[in-house]
């Protein structure tokens, strides 16, 4: 500041000007040296620097924040004592564009080689826009930065502990909003964090614990608590839910007002998890408990299938449940059920996933029904059901398949393997059940027959003496019960058999069974009494014979049937010997037994009793001459099929080579029980019944032939005078006329080229009428005519024929739409015990309730149906007229089918 001031004296000697110039430079200098003195001594580091960065001037606290004395700092470039050469460049360069920097944080080096960090402030002085220093505050933030870095690496190491929590933290305002959330929640919860903040806490929470929460919530809000704790379950992204255990703190600010919350979730859904199997177990223990006691109580199957239903349900935790069980012919039959509708079950019943034979069946479970391997039909009735998923769980007892429970429900579901476990002990506590029942009521039924039985049923043991006795053999014998127990047997046999106790006895002893031994006993008295005795040998739990079992059934009655039989046998010979038809009798097996000499004239040979088979004839033929095998003939049908055999015509070959025509009735025989034991035949002569047919076909053709000749005459004169008519419509109703004649005409020619006067095939019936219609028709149109091979009655043939053409009239008319290349298909089938016609074009069809009054060819179609004694009816897309009828020639359809067999 001293090269400011001017040298002393300098005023005192000038003008008065000067010396009034120098007394107003006084206060400059005052002022100049006080802000040299603020320069030097500010709390602060002060410096200016050129524009090339040479320090001009810094202050002593600048030079004692570095440690450098002012010829070690002052005059050299500032770049030296920054640590980053970028930081600096960029202040320099900053500064050279005139820009004011603030608090610009750089690093510099200290004379002791430390490095300070600082805050600059700096602008630059310059006069007319010429740089001329920069002036710069520079202020020691070492500490501060080092707090700062200690600050930021404790927040770091907390934010990372927050993240790395294995259990769930968000930060809630007043308003329930995510303020923060830490990435444990978001796996638990599927979602980002991004996803979660600024949503309500509210909207992730199970609708059910939804409103308890929020209420507590309000009242952390509001003051009223500081924190709460409850169980609620979360729902993730993708629709699934897990339990928690969350704890509610709030933070408040230094004047006691509530912040944020920190909410804590530790996921409790293992704990849930095995809460509830715990409690799953327990219940299923429970129903076992219950079920195993009504079993003990029950008396009737009700008191074993409720129970069961009751167990299944509440074991198993399913909607609807069901019991079937094989019956006698090895089909599930439902026997109890819960739920489930008529339908279902007509539907599903026989279905089984094991054979009745099965050894070591495994339940089945179908988690998910309709992606099950099922057939079409089992699948729609589970689906129309409403069933989810399904248990299969076989009911076995002694190792043998009685049946199946199942378990129904309503979402898909996947059975544990402990809740197969407890399915498993219901099923055999079931099968239990079950067979423990069937063998009460079984020792029940038994004992009531026993006890009510006709025969004499008597136990006793190897020494002979009487255990029990029914009173059928009180009845038999006339003792009772208190009469011969602990008696010997001897006193019901006569004298003069006593002899058979001791071989009885014997048998018995090596375990043999005396079937239907035919003996004598003695009444009480004294009178003798035919018997049929079977003795079985009664053994104990170990298998030891203990005693015998006795069954004697008196049988004087069946001794004087059998006498009564053999009179009767006699005379029923007789009787056949007299009857002038031929008349044969066989065993089940078509052994010849018997026959009449009728049958001996008839074949021409004598035949050989217990040698020939099915037939007395030498030689067999059908009425064409075509060999008929003697295992095929009627006789053979009949005790093979088990029925009468009617309808049949053959032809018998004598050893002469002569032939009689004649017609057969076998009939089964059959014992007491409907079982076949034979047959009979008789054998109608119809020689001179075929010399009649002969001479009646031959008058049948001459009338076949002049009623041909007429419909061909009548058609003719149709088309005549429907070309020579002058009115339209006339002529539309002759031609329709001529071609229903034709088509009669063609019916006529099959009835009378066949050789049956009553019956006609259908199979070339169909081809001629379709023969004849395609005459008609335009020549591009093709007609697919097929039928099976249907005999049927002379008095379908007209009707049948008239409905075939009006249907194709029809189709051509209007189901060709114009289009003459299509094709039309023409069946007659077999339909179960009927028949179907069927006429099918490629047009749309129509319907026939809207066109039956504008169709005079749809009605004679339905009239004609119901003549036939069938109905008719169309379908659409494509157009099908279907006329279905029942006739068929009595008995003959049998026989082509028993001749085809």
């Amino acid at each position: 500041m001293e090269q400011g001031v001017s040298p002393a004296g300098t005023c005192a000697a000038g003008s008065q000007t000067h010396e009034t110039r120098c007394e107003a430079e006084i206060p400059d200098l005052v002022l100049s040296s006080e802000l040299d003195d603020f320069f030097e001594n500010a709390a602060v580091g002060l410096h200016l620097v050129a524009n090339d960065g040479t320090i001009l001037r810094a202050n002593r606290a600048e030079l004692d924040m570095l440690g450098y004395s002012a010829d070690e700092y002052i005059g050299r470039n500032i770049r030296e004592f920054h640590a980053d050469s970028t930081a600096i460049e960029d202040i320099l360069s900053r500064l050279s564009r005139h820009e004011r920097l603030q608090h610009y944080r750089a690093r510099l080096r200290a004379k002791d080689g430390s490095v300070r960090w600082a805050e600059i402030t700096s602008n630059v002085r310059a006069i007319g826009g010429r740089f001329l220093n920069t002036r710069c505050i520079t202020i020691d933030v070492t500490e501060k930065v080092k707090t700062e870095e200690l600050l930021l690496e404790q927040e770091q190491r907390l934010a990372l502990t927050y993240d790395s929590a294995g259990t769930g933290i968000v930060e809630t305002d007043a308003e329930g909003r995510l303020l923060r959330v830490n990435a444990h929640l978001c796996n638990l919860l599927g979602y980002t964090s991004e996803e979660l903040v600024g949503r309500s806490i509210f909207d992730q929470t199970f609708p059910a614990d939804v409103e308890a929460d929020r209420e507590q919530y309000r009242r952390q809000v509001a003051g009223e608590i500081k924190s709460y704790t409850m169980e609620k379950r979360f729902v993730r992204k993708d629709g699934s839910a897990f339990w928690t255990d969350m704890t509610s703190s709030s933070v408040y600010d230094s004047s006691g007002q509530f912040c944020y919350a920190v909410r804590v979730q530790h996921d409790i859904s293992e704990r849930k998890q095995i809460e509830a199997m715990l409690a799953q177990r327990a219940e299923e223990q429970a129903a076992l408990h219950h079920f195993t006691e009504r079993l003990q109580h029950a008396r009737a199957q009700k008191d074993v299938y409720e129970p069961a239903l009751d167990a299944i349900q509440r074991a198993l935790g399913c909607q609807r449940a069901s019991i079937l069980l094989l019956d006698k012919e090895g089909v599930m039959k439902f026997v109890a059920w819960r739920n489930l509708s008529q339908a279902y079950r007509a539907a599903v019943e026989g279905h089984s996933p094991w054979s009745a034979d099965s050894l070591d069946p495994r339940p089945i479970c179908l988690e998910d029904a309709q992606k099950a391997d099922l057939p079409a039909g089992l699948k729609e009735a589970i689906r129309t059901e409403g069933i989810g998923g399904v248990c299969f769980i076989p009911i076995m007892e002694s190792g043998r398949l009685l049946g199946k429970f199942m378990a129904y429900f309503n979402q898909p579901h996947s059975c544990s393997v402990e809740q197969i476990e407890v399915a498993r002990t219901i099923a055999r506590q079931l099968g239990f059940g079950i067979e423990h029942l069937k063998a009460e009521n079984a020792a029940h039924h038994l004992a009531a027959i026993v006890e009510s039985s006709q025969d004499a049923i008597v136990s006793k043991d190897l020494n002979g003496i009487i255990s029990t006795w029914n009173r059928g053999a009180e009845r038999v014998f006339g003792y009772s019960a208190a009469e011969v127990i602990g008696k010997s047997i001897t006193v019901i046999i006569p004298a003069d058999r006593l002899d058979e106790e001791p071989l009885i006895l014997r048998r018995i002893r090596n375990g043999e069974l005396v079937d239907h031994f035919e003996t004598v006993r003695q009444r009480k008295d004294g009178t003798l009494v035919d018997i049929s005795l079977t003795i079985s040998p009664v053994r104990d739990g170990k298998g030891r014979i203990i005693g015998a079992s006795k069954i004697a059934r008196d049988i004087t009655e069946q001794k004087q049937a059998q006498a009564k039989l053999r009179e009767s046998e006699r005379h029923l010979q007789d009787l056949l010997a007299a009857i002038p038809a031929a008349i044969y009798t066989t065993d089940q097996q078509g052994k010849i037994t018997y026959f009449n000499e009728a049958a001996v004239e008839l074949a021409g040979r004598r035949p050989v009793i217990g040698s020939d088979e099915w037939c007395v004839t030498w030689k067999l033929y059908w009425p064409d001459g075509t060999p008929l095998p003697h295992d095929q003939c009627p006789m053979a049908v009949s005790l093979r099929e088990g029925r009468p055999v009617r309808g049949y015509e053959a032809v018998a070959e004598r050893p002469d080579g002569t032939r009689v025509p004649f017609i057969p009735y076998p009939t089964p025989m059959r014992d007491a029980h409907g079982k076949v034991i034979g047959g009979i035949n008789m054998l109608v002569d119809v020689s001179e019944r075929k010399q009649a047919e002969t001479q009646q076909r031959i008058l049948l053709d001459e009338l076949n032939h002049r009623v041909k000749n007429n419909m061909m005459m009548l058609k003719s004169l149709l088309s005549v005078s429907a070309r020579t008519s002058r009115s339209p419509e006339a002529r539309r109703t002759l031609d329709e006329a001529s071609k229903r004649v034709a088509t009669m005409a063609a019916a006529q020619r099959v009835l009378y080229d066949t050789g049956d006067a009553t019956n006609f095939s259908a199979q070339p019936f169909l081809g001629a009428v379709c023969e004849t219609a395609k005459q008609m028709f335009p020549p591009d149109i093709k007609l697919v005519c097929e039928a099976d091979p249907i005999q049927l009655p002379n008095d379908v043939a007209m009707p049948l024929a008239l409905i075939v053409n009006e249907l194709l009239i029809n189709a051509v008319k209007y189901g060709l739409n114009g289009n003459t290349s299509r094709t039309i298909h023409v069946d007659i089938r077999r339909n179960g015990h009927g028949n179907v016609l069927v006429v099918e074009d490629e047009g749309p069809g129509f319907d026939l309730s809207s066109v039956r009054q504008s169709s005079s060819g749809l009605r004679l179609v339905e009239g004609l149906a119901r003549q036939i004694g069938g109905t008719f009816e169309a379908q659409r897309d494509p157009c099908r007229c279907m006329v279905t009828f029942s006739h068929t020639p009595e008995g003959l359809g049998d026989a082509t089918r028993r001749i085809e067999a």
